[in-house]
């Protein structure tokens, strides 16, 4: 099947850019001494972990407990929940982790005791990570507090839980506005991370492992001394967002969405297609840097990744099923982009975007060569 016989919207994924991403990440992680991790919540695939795992991944990070089901189910075995650990969870947990190693999150005392008294029957069963605060200020405890060291004591003199170490996530790394401020960053998180366990280790308090890694930092980072694992996962895909960040090219970006033009009005300096907010979510990628290209970029030659940028042609509206694009003059959009014809877009964040999906289209050249779930359930 071609490209151009599918469906629309559609979710298009350039078989060889993946591919060509993971080795990259994998060659990266080897070359700085550090076991990947993937976050696999950007393409919740199982065919994309299994890419990972065969290059070399140790393990999966996911962001839902549905995923960490999912992905059990299909042969994962050692899997990181790196969410703030919701009690609600903890009959589930008690279940999965009886069948796979099942890594939890927790930065508060509430969810250590209540783990400690689910798990009572079933010591050595579930392993936990300390989440820490490395400057993104989202989650976790601050390395500084004296909770901190309290909830790192409980953990690791637990008779209960099995203590994995340290964890935290520089996701502040998409703010920053150069590829100096993402090195910056990526010293700031091992520094932090890696100070705080020595003042652990300094009271008897022993850190098994240090993780952390976002995909700019593990990127950018000129040392990961100290560090044992990275969790980056939109490396896998790319997108606009990090081509603007400086830590891909348009060329790199493997995640694609492919849209029909289905209104386009005589005179107007806009026109209508089937990707909306549904299809391409409303982040509005780094704005903090500059945002000319609205809601998402326009290919005009997708073989040699060019976009629309020379005639200023922007997604600058997205309801739920459609997508405004306009142009800043008439002249640049009259007698083209017409009803039916088809136009590929590149999101901004391709997370998000795969999230809105049931499947990909695997695509090598025009041609379609495989459809993949994506495991986009909740419970």
């Amino acid at each position: 099947m071609n490209i151009d016989e599918l469906l629309t919207p559609a979710l298009l994924l350039d078989y060889d850019i993946l591919e060509s991403n993971l080795r990259r990440m994998q060659d990266r992680a080897h070359e700085m001494k550090v076991v990947l991790r993937p976050h696999v919540k950007t393409h919740k695939c199982v065919n994309i972990a299994k890419m990972q795992a065969s290059l070399g991944a140790s393990g999966i990070t996911v962001s839902t407990f549905y995923e960490a089901e999912q992905f059990a189910a299909n042969g994962f075995n050692d899997i990181t929940w790196a969410l703030p650990f919701p009690l609600s969870y903890a009959e589930k947990t008690l279940d999965l982790a009886d069948k796979i190693t099942l890594r939890v999150v927790v930065d508060s005392p509430e969810a250590v005791e209540h783990l400690e008294q689910m798990f009572a029957m079933n010591p050595g069963k579930l392993h936990v990570w300390l989440k820490v605060d490395c400057g993104s200020h989202r989650a976790g405890v601050n390395p500084f507090s004296q909770i901190a060291e309290q909830l790192a004591a409980s953990l690791a003199n637990s008779q209960t839980l099995v203590f994995d170490g340290i964890l935290g996530h520089a996701g502040h790394s998409y703010k920053a506005k150069s590829k100096e401020e993402i090195i910056k960053i990526a010293e700031d998180e091992r520094s932090v991370m890696v100070r705080f366990s020595e003042r652990l280790q300094k009271r008897n308090i022993s850190v098994p492992s240090i993780s952390i890694g976002s995909t700019p930092t593990t990127t950018f980072a000129k040392t990961l001394e100290g560090i044992n694992e990275v969790r980056p996962g939109n490396y896998a895909f790319n997108d606009y967002t990090q081509a603007q960040l400086g830590v891909c090219t348009v060329g790199e970006c493997a995640l694609t969405v492919l849209s029909s033009v289905i209104s386009h009005q005589p005179s107007a300096q806009s026109f209508i297609t089937d990707a909306g907010a549904l299809a391409l979510s409303k982040d509005l990628g780094a704005t903090h840097l500059r945002n000319d290209m609205g809601m998402g970029a326009v290919y005009e030659d997708y073989e040699r990744k060019r976009l629309y940028a020379h005639i200023d042609l922007q997604i600058q509206n997205l309801s739920q099923e459609h997508g405004t694009v306009f142009a800043e003059q008439v002249e640049h959009i009259k007698g083209r982009f017409k009803v039916g014809d088809k136009i590929r877009i590149l999101e901004h964040h391709a997370c998000l975007t795969a999230a809105n999906f049931d499947q990909y289209y695997v695509t090598r050249g025009e041609k379609v060569v495989d459809r993949w779930k994506i495991l986009r359930g909740r419970t």
